[in-house]
């Protein structure tokens, strides 16, 4: 292969603009820097930027120091370009491979695997621009293959491999010696190797113990190996340093009106060092989290309350009556860079912490929660496991759930269904894996059938703008879209496009979003002003700048700018794990054709839970749906917390 001509400054300079990398400059201004005598790096000069049109000298200046801030970048969109690959890949690659970026690429040009977005092909067409003879069997490029073998895996929410997998994998890609690849990886301390668990032995037996299974051997990325270490360490520490916080019998003054199991739940609380509490929608959970609350507040226990979500962690405060913050914020979420102020060197100083939703904990957020517990912490999770597990890696609640290792309360008795709640009753069927007739004469669900993706728009939209509005007296602006896929007519992208179009039409002045948007975040950016914003959560445009764009989310208005404004989308409709550990008044639940295959009763219930006074249900998937509510449980992740909660608990 020949290595394509060097771009010059002027093509690296254009496609660095054009990608939206320059920080606070937008589309707009992008366009117009040529007018403004800037075509090249070297042109860039406040003096220069104050020519163009609605920029000031404030405003010059500050572009300025973003250009130069964003040289990191810049370096490697010329690496890039050189390599005939899209410039919008340098996004976040300094945060990734750290301001030394474009150094590590010319060292290791397969260290663009790491970043998202980037495919194997993209990686070996860098290698040949950077590297002289650059060779398939290069030994960097194989123990790039591993980590992105097991991180490819890690989006199904697998946190471990089995070692054969992987070794099937790089001899796909062309690997000779994928063992060599294996180990290089591991030495290279990006991937952990996982010692197959030892076969049970009866000491009563004669026979010879078993030698451990080597086909069970198993490879995960060290982060996430670690991470499971670190939960099964910490539950072991917090059981074994629990000390009784209060006398089971003082649950007496806070009982009235709860069953026996929630009367265990809240006497748990007072003992185990982490307890859990489940169950389905309208079975108590909240009132029983809300007596524990009452009951540690009446003793003057120091109490923390969190969700994984802005929205949930409202819903948790509303009724306890007690601050709730999210997960993130507890810990002191350190924004870009992933990390928490709250560890193991300053610890949560809280007597009893509530964690609700604890479905969505993955293994990572978990590990931070648990480090950040001091000896004689009472940690209580709260969650329902028959809704989808976390969109990070692990299963972290069904694994505790499984290890028998910490004691678990599940709360079955439906209260709601008592009180008439059509959609308690459906989705305590669907989680029991039925799908009965809907019956809700005062139309708290309805049913709208549709014949394909394109009706079930039509009718998505219609319910959403008219329908429900004026049969029910719910705001659009109170209803949320749930759909499983993005692509397709009845999935997110064109919903949205419809959506926007009818409730809220403009050009998209900033990155394609007007005042008045609805828009969800699809990252993290906890380190914005005031407080940022996370991972799913739903808010509203309230004003857009040159490049920047305001949001009010639930826990506050937000100023986005550069990678921020990347991780932004239309959010009238979005999809069902987005939605997840939030609640809306009105919910319009819509099963295209193309969802048939993703379709799983976790992902059904998750949906349709996810309403609090009225449902709307749109289905368009024919017998598919009544297939994988009836037939398909949550799909298995391979993790071993389990396995370590076990050998921990002894």
């Amino acid at each position: 292969m020949t290595t394509p001509p060097s771009p010059d400054g002027d093509q690296i300079f254009a496609a660095f603009c054009t990608a939206g990398l320059w920080p606070g400059l937008g589309k707009r201004a992008a366009a117009e820097l040529p007018g403004a005598g800037i075509t090249g790096p070297d042109d860039v000069t406040a003096d220069k930027l104050i020519k163009l049109p609605r920029v000031g000298r404030q405003r010059a200046e500050r572009l300025f120091s973003s250009f130069l801030a964003a040289a990191p970048t810049y370096e490697v969109v010329g690496l890039l370009v050189a390599a005939g690959l899209p410039a919008k890949l340098a996004a976040g690659v300094a945060d990734g491979l750290g301001p030394d970026a474009a150094r590590r690429l010319r060292d290791d040009p397969w260290a663009l695997l790491g970043l998202p977005g980037v495919t194997l092909g993209d990686a070996d067409r860098l290698a040949i621009a950077v590297l002289k003879g650059a060779d398939r069997q290069d030994s960097r490029r194989g123990r790039a293959i591993v980590g992105l073998t097991l991180r490819t895996a890690t989006r199904d929410g697998h946190t471990v491999l089995p070692a054969d997998l992987v070794i099937s994998a790089l001899q796909a890609e062309g690997i000779s010696d994928p063992v060599a690849a294996i180990v290089a990886a591991v030495d290279g301390g990006e991937v952990l190797e996982h010692e197959p668990p030892e076969p049970d032995f009866d000491p009563d037996s004669d026979e010879e113990p078993a030698e451990p299974d080597p086909a069970l051997r198993t490879l995960s990325l060290a982060r996430f190996g670690m991470a499971e270490e670190a939960v099964a360490e910490n539950v072991a520490r917090l059981a074994a340093a629990a000390e009784q916080i209060a006398d089971p019998a003082s649950v007496r003054s806070v009982a009235k009106g709860l069953d026996d199991a929630q009367k265990q739940a809240v006497a748990q609380v007072l003992t185990a060092g982490v307890s859990l509490l489940t169950g389905g929608p309208g079975t108590g959970k909240s009132r029983t989290v809300a007596s524990i609350v009452k009951l540690l507040r009446a003793k003057g226990t120091d109490i923390a309350l969190a969700a994984p979500t802005g929205r949930a962690a409202k819903r948790l405060e509303e009724f306890t009556d007690h601050p709730a913050t999210t997960v993130h914020r507890l810990l002191g979420a350190q924004g870009a860079s992933g990390g928490f102020s709250r560890n193991e060197e300053w610890p949560l100083d809280a007597d009893v912490i509530v964690v609700d939703e604890a479905s969505m904990l993955d293994v990572e957020l978990t590990a931070a929660l648990l480090e950040a517990c001091p000896d004689g912490t009472h940690l209580l999770l709260v969650g329902d496991p028959a809704q989808l597990p976390s969109i990070g890696p692990g299963h972290v609640l069904g694994d505790l759930i499984d290890s028998g290792a910490v004691p678990v309360t599940e709360l079955k008795t439906l209260y709601r269904q008592a009180e008439g709640g059509a959609i308690a009753r459906l989705a305590s069927a669907v989680r029991e894996g039925e799908l009965p007739p809907v019956d809700s004469p005062d139309r708290e669900v309805v049913v709208v059938p549709a014949a394909g993706s394109a009706e079930a728009a039509r009718r998505v939209v219609q319910l959403v703008t008219d329908s429900i509005p004026r049969a029910l007296g719910i705001d659009p602006g109170s209803v949320q879209v749930v759909t499983p896929v993005h692509r397709g007519p009845a999935g997110t992208i064109e919903l949205n496009k419809a959506l926007k179009a009818k409730l809220n039409p403009g050009e998209g002045v900033v990155f394609g979003f007007d005042p008045g948007d609805r828009v969800v975040a699809t990252a993290n950016h906890l380190d914005l002003d005031p407080i940022g914003f996370a991972n799913g959560e739903v808010g509203v445009v309230t004003g857009t700048g040159e490049g920047s764009l305001t949001v009010d989310f639930s826990s506050g208005p937000v100023t986005c700018t550069g990678q921020a404004l990347f991780d932004l989308r239309h959010g009238w409709a979005i999809t069902v794990h987005r939605a997840q550990g939030s609640e809306w008044p009105g919910v319009v639940v819509v099963l295209p054709p193309e969802a048939g295959g993703m379709l799983s009763r976790p992902l059904v219930y998750t949906a349709l839970t996810r309403a609090q006074k009225h449902l709307s249900i749109v289905p368009a998937s024919g017998a598919a749906l009544a297939r994988a509510v009836r037939d398909v449980a949550a799909r298995p992740r391979r993790t071993r917390l389990a396995e370590l909660l076990r050998e921990m608990a002894g």
